[in-house]
């Protein structure tokens, strides 16, 4: 579904990403993980079609991303770590707000299924007023309203109480398994990559992550 060969990215003379090849299928969960400043966000960047590398190609359902790009938005769904959500307005009126800017049209209804599927049925409270672990379903509720088919998450977990992570976790397994959608996803915990990751993609010069990961019987990726 995804391919991404011989990608590049430098900043000036600075490399931050060199020679990355791999693929993510339909209903995979793919871990990305490194030390900060390995590169994981901007490899997430240039896959969200935010930014452009300076070498490689990529394609999605074999479209290439440098000639179909704008296309290509329209199936994927990006949340960046930072949480992107209006605080003053509700639960419905941030959903009803970014369905107006995404190309797909839902109803009030769907979008209140789509925040119970995730346990997220705060719907007329305002945002300001939710724990940190339902504005990150909220923000992972907004990605999903044009119901892309790759989704890109930037530690969507961040912060948050392991109540709401199993439960964010175990919405991503079924969007995986019985919606087949193709899922990257960057954390620092490494039970919960093991946990949700069908492989793991290593990124950066430290080997700790890749250490960590040796024992537990996924499929490792490296790029020092």
């Amino acid at each position: 579904m995804l391919e991404v060969n011989a990608l590049s990215k430098k900043y000036g003379k600075k490399t931050i990403l060199e020679a990355i090849d791999f693929h993510v299928e339909k209903g995979e969960i793919i871990g990305l993980v490194g030390e900060n400043g390995a590169g994981k966000s901007t490899l997430l960047n240039i896959l969200a079609t935010l930014q452009q590398p300076t070498n490689g190609t990529l394609t999605l359902k074999a479209l290439d991303y440098h000639k179909h790009y704008k296309s290509l938005r329209k199936q994927i769904g990006y949340v960046p770590q930072d949480i992107a959500i209006w605080e003053e307005f509700t639960v419905e009126e941030n959903m009803l707000f970014f369905e107006k800017l995404s190309w797909r049209r839902k109803t009030n209804q769907e979008l209140r299924q789509l925040c119970i599927d995730m346990e997220l049925d705060k719907w007329k409270e305002p945002v300001k007023t939710l724990s940190g672990g339902m504005k990150r379903k909220l923000n992972l509720a907004i990605s999903l309203i044009h119901d892309p088919e790759l989704l890109l998450l930037d530690e969507p977990t961040v912060g948050i109480d392991l109540k709401s992570r199993k439960e964010i976790g175990s919405y991503l397994k079924d969007q995986a398994n019985h919606q087949e959608k193709a899922i990257i996803y960057t954390s620092h915990d490494m039970d919960e990559i093991i946990s949700l990751c069908d492989r793991v993609i290593c990124i950066g010069e430290d080997s700790f992550y890749e250490e960590i990961l040796q024992g537990s019987g996924k499929e490792i990726i490296s790029f020092p």
